[in-house]
């Protein structure tokens, strides 16, 4: 479905080690949800609340769940981690978008254009 690269599970296990408490089991929850300025948002957290019909994958030991509606949105996605001057963030590519704005977390694909709100 997608894949998560080396670097970018590392991030997500230093950034799950500071939001964790003793005792907790926590998920990283990827997802697509309507918005943005070409019509669909990538989403990123961490939840606790596994649904049934919840996708779950591991990369690199990052336990990571998706909600089914996004699971078609999401196939082939690659996402990493880069690092330079600026700082630092993930990258999301999306081999099914046919079109994206320059904020990088907006997208629309073929069969769902969402619903174009901001960036």
């Amino acid at each position: 479905m997608l894949s998560i690269s080396e670097v970018a599970a590392q991030k997500v296990k230093e950034m799950l080690a500071e939001q964790q408490t003793e005792g907790q089991k926590l998920f990283l929850r990827i997802g697509v949800k309507g918005g943005g300025c070409s019509g669909l948002s990538y989403g990123m957290g961490f939840d606790a609340d596994v649904k049934e019909d919840d996708v779950h994958l591991n990369f690199h030991g990052v336990e990571v769940i998706v909600d089914k509606e996004s699971s078609p949105m999401l196939e082939g996605v690659q996402i990493d981690f880069k690092q330079n001057m600026m700082g630092g963030g993930f990258t999301i590519d999306n081999p099914n978008a046919i079109a994206s704005c320059g904020c990088g977390t907006s997208f629309r694909t073929k069969e769902n254009a969402g619903t174009p709100g901001d960036c």
